[in-house]
């Protein structure tokens, strides 16, 4: 679990990302959760972008990758969602 500091830090690191996936009118499938595990492993941060014909609510998607082992939610803002797993083999990012 990451504590507000740690938050904090990682949401200044996600400010200049670009989102890596889009969530459109199929919602959340376990291809994309597959994927987003795989580019976790390799940047420890990402951004996702919930397009507006997406189906589900970007707070139950956040919530599904929430569940996921290792996962965190740093932050749901706007369309977005900012997910953080500390990499395995390419750790990257220290947090405070």
């Amino acid at each position: 679990m990451l504590t507000g500091k740690q938050k904090r830090f990682l949401r200044s690191k996600a400010n200049t990302l670009q989102p890596l996936f889009q969530i459109g009118k199929n919602g959340l499938t376990t291809a994309i959760i597959v994927q987003v595990e795989e580019a976790l492993e390799a940047r420890e941060l990402i951004k996702v972008s919930i397009l507006q014909n997406c189906d589900e609510d970007k707070n139950e998607i956040a919530e599904k990758f929430s569940e996921q082992e290792g996962i965190e939610v740093v932050q749901v803002i706007g369309n977005s969602i900012v997910l953080y797993k500390e990499s395995v083999e390419k750790k990257r990012i220290e947090l405070p």
